[in-house]
């Protein structure tokens, strides 16, 4: 079977586990600052905290935002549960703003149409979540806009999107936003085996998520509430989290963060190869804009004129393993049970309807990727 993710990992990234394993610390040792400065200076963003995956990510960048009990965060209904969830664990609630169907993005109209109402009712949410879907930047100098006009905090889910960039910055770089949430899940444009990473330019944020991310403790004096006891001294300021990245994952993120360049590359040469060898079938291909460079962490289309569980089946039987991404937050049985229901997001649904995830990845043959485009005419034609 051909997947449509997946890993590649070299004997420069064993050796660099190896390393730690064998020579320093598995945790609270150099390998995680360092990650976290390698982090800043691939993308521009002034501080990092690493953590132990995208959902802790989430879930400290909502804390450190302020959100808690009473208040509200929007999010898009096309993503993974966790876009969603963070919200829920701060004891907020939680509500979608629809995508636009070309970009697979929120929808930047419905989002100030939807802002505005809120307005009008004094019930806008705390904080946005935006998603850079399939590794495509959000329009974050228009939702910045947005959300700023109406004292809104902005956070980027840009677990699809480290290696992509929006308008000459890399994403990560929190030109436009509060807070930028990383993904180092294996299928994700590196990976540290599982992690993940939130970026600021504030200090304020910055504090916050150290102290979320690591049980609410500081062995900083300056943040001390009254006189430290000696060197050994910390104290507990928030109730925070065990999110902790291990020394071992970090040093693999160091070292496939030397390499995500090439790995974009590869990525966006895929991506090209489909656009034009699936150009003449009954698909929507992926949209390419000028002042975005997608990370191309999914390749999507969706289907014009056939069955979609139809022809899933018939790929894989083919040996192509296609996916689906995502089902739509809101229609899980969990959100049902919230209130929503099937109709309320409708350019979400419609997309969830005719999508697939075809095959890309770095170590993707080009005998492989000609499979996956021979299959598809056969089927699709």
């Amino acid at each position: 079977m051909i997947p449509y993710g997946k890993h590649l990992v070299d004997e420069q990234d064993i050796n660099a586990v190896v390393d730690v394993l064998r020579n320093q610390h598995l945790t609270q040792g150099t390998m995680v600052p360092q990650f976290e400065q390698a982090l800043c200076d691939y993308t521009g963003a002034n501080y990092c905290v690493a953590v132990n995956s995208a959902t802790s990510g989430l879930h400290v960048a909502c804390l450190a935002a302020g959100v808690g009990a009473g208040d509200c965060v929007w999010t898009v209904p096309n993503s993974f549960v966790a876009s969603a969830n963070c919200a829920l664990y701060c004891g907020a609630s939680i509500d979608f703003v629809d995508i636009d169907p070309v970009t697979r993005n929120i929808d930047v109209g419905a989002l100030e149409t939807k802002l505005m109402d809120a307005a009008k009712r004094n019930c806008l949410p705390k904080a946005l979540i935006v998603v850079h879907f399939s590794g495509l930047s959000c329009d974050m100098q228009n939702i910045s806009r947005l959300t700023q006009l109406y004292s809104v905090k902005l956070i980027e889910d840009a677990a699809h999107g480290l290696g992509g960039s929006y308008q000459q910055s890399k994403i990560g770089s929190c030109v436009y936003s509060d807070m930028t949430v990383l993904s180092f899940h294996p299928v994700k444009s590196i990976t540290s085996a599982e992690g993940g990473a939130v970026l600021t330019n504030q200090n304020q944020y910055y504090k916050k998520l150290q102290l979320f991310a690591k049980h609410g403790v500081t062995k900083d004096p300056t943040q001390f509430k009254g006189d430290s006891h000696g060197p050994w001294y910390y104290q507990q300021l928030e109730l925070g989290y065990n999110y902790r990245l291990s020394d071992m994952q970090a040093a693999l993120g160091v070292s496939q963060l030397k390499k995500l360049d090439l790995f974009i590359q590869r990525r966006t040469e895929i991506a090209k190869l489909y656009d034009k060898a699936l150009a003449e079938l009954p698909l929507k291909l992926p949209l390419v804009e000028l002042d975005t460079r997608s990370a191309w962490h999914l390749y999507m289309v969706e289907l014009t004129h056939h069955d979609r569980q139809d022809i899933y089946q018939q790929l894989h039987a083919k040996g192509v393993a296609v996916n689906v991404h995502y089902i739509p937050i809101h229609l899980h049985p969990y959100y049902q049970h919230l209130g929503f229901k099937l109709g309320d997001f409708p350019a979400a649904e419609n997309f969830y309807n005719h999508a697939l995830t075809l095959p890309l990845f770095p170590s993707l043959t080009h005998a492989q990727q000609n499979t996956v485009i021979t299959v598809l005419h056969e089927v699709l034609q």
